[in-house]
């Protein structure tokens, strides 16, 4: 009996510990956690903000470059600009003879002297002057009451008709300033400079 007894405690403490071998098994293998799965997650995220940055820094240095690019040419085209604009005055220069330059508008008189100092405020340089000179000369000899019979034409630059000098003041009839300034804004228009207006009317007798 005591044999018997004894058998069935043996069995029995065998299956308990049994159990719970098989119950810590199971804890380790699901519940743990995975620590293996969190590292790779990490250096993932690790890497993809890497490469985010690096595309960010592509983008900003391709930026520049294209800003960079985009000057360059701008400065390109304003030197060509320049470039053109010396040649056409040299060439323009060397069409016709002009004479001396003055140095200043100090030795002209009367409506030269008026017709000089505006040449000056419309943007134009002293060696214009001389070729402003000629023309005018040439067309009503700076005269404000000068007219053509033939054509109407009347005023010092000679305005076809008249009239079209009322842009600049109603006493365009009189006032050398105001016929000075609409024919130098109508040269400027048409010929770009008085050399060039000049240049024109040598070869066609008017301009």
């Amino acid at each position: 009996m005591r044999r018997l007894w004894g058998r069935v405690v043996v069995r029995t403490l065998a299956g308990l510990l049994l159990a719970f071998s098989v119950a810590g098994g199971l804890y380790l293998r699901g519940g743990a956690p995975d620590t293996r799965s969190g590292m790779d997650d990490a250096r993932q995220a690790g890497l993809g903000f890497l490469y985010a940055t690096e595309q960010q820094r592509a983008a900003e240095q391709d930026a520049k470059n294209k800003a960079m690019a985009e000057a360059q040419a701008v400065a390109a085209k304003a030197r060509a600009a320049e470039e053109a604009v010396r040649r056409n005055q040299a060439a323009s220069r060397s069409r016709v003879d002009i004479g001396p330059i003055p140095e200043s508008c100090s030795v002209y008189q009367g409506n030269r002297a008026i017709g000089c100092t505006l040449l000056l405020q419309w943007g134009f340089g002293l060696d214009q002057m001389p070729c402003l000179d000629k023309l005018w000369t040439r067309e009503s000899g700076w005269s404000t009451t000068a007219s053509n019979r033939s054509t109407g034409a009347y005023g010092i630059p000679q305005a076809l008709p008249g009239s079209k000098m009322s842009k600049y003041g109603d006493d365009w009839r009189t006032n050398p300033a105001t016929q000075i300034k609409w024919g130098l804004d109508y040269i400027k228009g048409r010929y770009g400079t008085p050399c060039g207006a000049w240049s024109f009317f040598q070869s066609r007798g008017w301009y």
